[in-house]
């Protein structure tokens, strides 16, 4: 994306406009390094396959935009006014989210295999500044998957022609509808103002027996109103707000999935016990006062069942969740492009960020899936399973892996945890290394960069409303000891007093006033270290422009 000035008047403005201009333009340009965003000029892909298949004709006949659910439309705020000036021609959705596809060999059957990953904008933000949900029940980190299955019927050749370019992004192309002839459809993916590697994927029928097999998970942060602020630790408390509306955000949150998805199993991932073992509780017994025959919820304990590396017990989960997956069943269209069944309910699957063991859990689910399809259809014995197939197995687990680090960038600015696992099937020591280095890399971001980032994100998506009458300065003055709070040099003092403490011991032999000295400087080291640990929070990069709740 880029962002391009069209008013200069600005030269003539007062200091205080121009320094907000200047803000705002930093903020913009932050915005620009936005990952993950894709369009396309024929395919609604706002839409899952299931919805695009429902629209009726006179839908059909609506500008994109009007087809586009709003949940996933990331461009909706900067497209409202072309909207008001009706230029429909040039009003292009955009989705942030994921694309991935791989295409493999089952005996004579040829198999695509495609992931969509949606990413809802109602609550968008970073980590650790978006957790939980808003009041409407709508829910930080929520993310729409749709695993594609193409069986036989199509042949695919890939021309690629690169754009020149000093970023290195992958463009992907596919075809999402079943046509009779020969033609092509377009993902394209940008960054920075560019559309880079642009591949086009041919399609034309080869055979007379073509099966389109959907299948849709959503994942989204536990729908309570709960926050978790940095504070320079490493696991910031979570602070419950609001418990008394708990169960009424919990009934709005369920019962939107309700009407978007059909029956919902509610799979939760977190500790029991802990820190984490009180959302776990309040949850729960949310979750009690609204189940029903369409809504279930099932807790698992991954880390007590399955530990750091016994992730093959997750077959544990599936045993429990295997009934729900069967009587709700998938999306299958035949070769004529007629629903021979729909999915009538999807497994909504959370931790506490909703990225690593969410990811390792939804891999399993979408495996077994696709193995009861494949039997189903013939392809696979009744025995047979994607790991009897290596190449396949491979590929399969590269691309969750990789879908799984797409989404776990866009909301905590680092691969995810627990890929290696994913990406192979086992835990493995440089996996583990990985996950000690992003963890470290996310607390970095956490404390002292996602605070910018949050704005730049609040502002692009309209959640602050920038007009000539208002002002940022209220929310970016700092008083006290806040306006002058810098962690660096904070950092720098306990350094610095930590190193001429330790010279004046070399030099007690010499001279004992040395040692006085030394305790001096430790001490003013370890008062700064102190007053830092107990105030935390100013010392960290916060969001100023937009507080979704008080």
């Amino acid at each position: 994306m880029k962002v391009f000035p069209c008013d200069h008047s600005l030269k003539n403005s007062p200091e205080e406009q121009k320094k907000m201009e200047s803000e705002f333009s930093r903020l913009l340009n932050v915005a620009e390094r936005t990952l993950g965003l894709y369009f396309s000029y024929d395919v609604n892909i706002t839409l899952s396959s299931q919805r695009l298949h429902d629209l009726g004709d006179e839908s059909k006949l609506l500008p994109l935009w009007r087809q586009a659910d709003p949940r996933f439309l990331w461009n909706n705020y900067m497209l409202e006014v072309l909207i008001d000036n009706k230029l429909d021609p040039y009003l292009l959705p955009v989705m942030q989210g994921s694309f991935q596809s791989i295409q493999a060999a089952i005996g004579k059957d040829i198999l695509d295999v495609t992931l969509v990953a949606r990413r809802c904008t109602r609550r968008n933000g970073t980590r650790m500044w978006r957790r939980g949900a808003d009041a409407d029940g709508f829910v930080a980190n929520f993310v729409e998957t749709e695993q594609i299955i193409k069986l036989n019927g199509h042949t695919a050749s890939f021309i690629q022609k690169p754009l020149v370019n000093r970023h290195a992004l992958s463009v992907f192309v596919t075809d999402l509808s079943i046509v009779a002839r020969p033609e092509v459809h377009i993902f394209y993916r940008f960054f920075d103002g560019w559309v880079l590697d642009l591949f086009c994927l041919w399609v034309c029928r080869v055979a007379s027996i073509l099966e389109l097999l959907i299948d849709i998970e959503v994942r989204g942060s536990i729908p309570l109103l709960w926050d978790q602020i940095v504070d320079l630790k490493y696991k910031p408390k979570f602070e419950i707000v609001r418990l008394e509306e708990a169960t009424r955000v919990v009934e709005r949150h369920f019962l939107d999935l309700r009407k978007k998805y059909g029956n919902v199993l509610a799979v939760d991932l977190v500790n029991k016990h802990g820190g984490e073992g009180s959302l776990c509780e309040k949850f729960g017994d949310a979750m009690q006062t609204i189940a029903s025959d369409d809504v279930r919820y099932l807790h698992f304990d991954f880390h007590k069942i399955c530990g750091h590396v016994h992730f093959e017990r997750l077959s544990i989960l599936y045993d429990q969740v295997e009934d729900f997956l069967i009587k709700n069943r998938y999306l299958m269209l035949n070769e004529k492009g007629e629903k021979v069944e729909a999915q009538v309910g999807v497994v909504r699957t959370n931790c506490i960020d909703c990225l690593d063991r969410t990811n390792v859990t939804q891999s399993m689910i979408a495996r077994k899936m696709l193995e009861f399809q494949l039997r189903r259809l013939g392809v696979f014995s009744a025995e047979e399973t994607v790991s009897t197939h290596p190449n396949f197995d491979e590929s399969f687990k590269i691309l969750w892996a990789n879908h799984g680090d797409d989404i776990s960038i866009q909301y905590s600015g680092t691969p995810a945890l627990k890929g290696d696992f994913v990406r192979y099937g086992q835990r493995t020591v440089q996996g583990i290394l990985n996950d000690g280095k992003n963890a470290l890399m996310r607390y970095y971001l956490n404390n002292f960069c996602d605070g910018t980032k949050q704005d730049a994100i609040d502002l692009v998506q309209g959640h602050y409303i920038v007009s000539v009458s208002r002002s940022i300065t209220p929310t970016t003055q700092k008083g006290g000891i806040e306006a002058i709070a810098s962690f660096p040099l904070a950092l720098l003092l306990i350094l610095t007093g930590f190193f001429f403490a330790t010279m004046s011991l070399r030099r007690v032999r010499h001279d004992v006033w040395n040692l006085l000295f030394a305790l001096v400087w430790a001490s003013m080291s370890l008062v700064i270290a102190a007053f830092v640990r107990a105030n935390g929070r100013i010392f960290c990069n916060r969001p100023r422009l937009h507080q979704p709740r008080p």
